[in-house]
């Protein structure tokens, strides 16, 4: 069973988002909460597996909602929701560790999918954002140094470097999964291989990794 939190300072939205996680198969809700303060309460209450965070809340917006709950309980999968006019936020809410940025107009099957995504280890970007993510990363590559050695480079696998590529243009697991015909196990490993070997610690790093090696063809 998976649990799952819901922020958002909005009572019909928190509502609502309550009733249709409920109704996911193998789904739990904690509890639906209107703060990034009440949330931490509820996860030492409750110690949810995925907290799906909404972006503009009053006192804590969800991207320092995301960073703090990432910087306590980095098991928390983070799954932020934002509409299209919070393009600033994107970044810095994958910055911090976000698992997935949805639109809160998303279909019932994406959110459920975005779930168990997190849960196993993937990220969900919405199809409609997934170009202003690309495009912040190129130009956070300029001004962010992660630039490693290119002998580094030689160390990856030609599966690797495909699937940094893929990370690179915003892909989810399982969008690398199908366009690489590869298991959603071996796209997980080899995320987890290329962050090791190019000694980079998280999915936003690889993708700005790669964008700064031009490797996005």
């Amino acid at each position: 069973m998976i649990k799952v939190l819901i922020v958002d300072d909005q009572e019909l939205i928190c509502e609502s988002l309550f009733i249709i996680v409920k109704s996911f198969p193998s789904v739990e809700v904690t509890e639906a909460v209107k703060s990034v303060d009440e949330a931490f309460e509820s996860i030492k209450k409750n110690k949810p597996d995925v907290v799906l965070m909404d972006i503009r809340m009053p006192d804590k917006d969800g991207v320092e909602g995301t960073r703090l709950i990432k910087n306590s309980y980095p098991e928390i999968k983070v799954i932020v929701l934002t509409t299209f006019n919070d393009d600033a936020y994107v970044y810095g809410a994958l910055k911090y560790g976000a698992s997935g940025y949805l639109l809160k107009g998303c279909s019932k099957s994406e959110l459920n999918e975005a779930i168990k995504l997190a849960v196993n280890g993937g990220a969900m970007i919405n199809p409609e954002i997934a170009t202003k993510v690309i495009k912040q990363f190129s130009e956070m590559a300029s001004r962010v140094n992660i630039i490693r050695d290119d002998e580094l480079i030689d160390r990856l696998s030609e599966g690797e470097i495909r699937v940094i590529q893929a990370v690179g243009r915003g892909m989810t697991n399982k969008e690398i999964s199908e366009s690489l015909f590869l298991s959603p196990g071996t796209v997980r490993n080899y995320i987890s291989s290329s962050l090791a070997k190019l000694n980079l610690h998280d999915r936003t790093q690889l993708a700005i990794w790669a964008v700064q090696k031009g490797m996005l063809g």
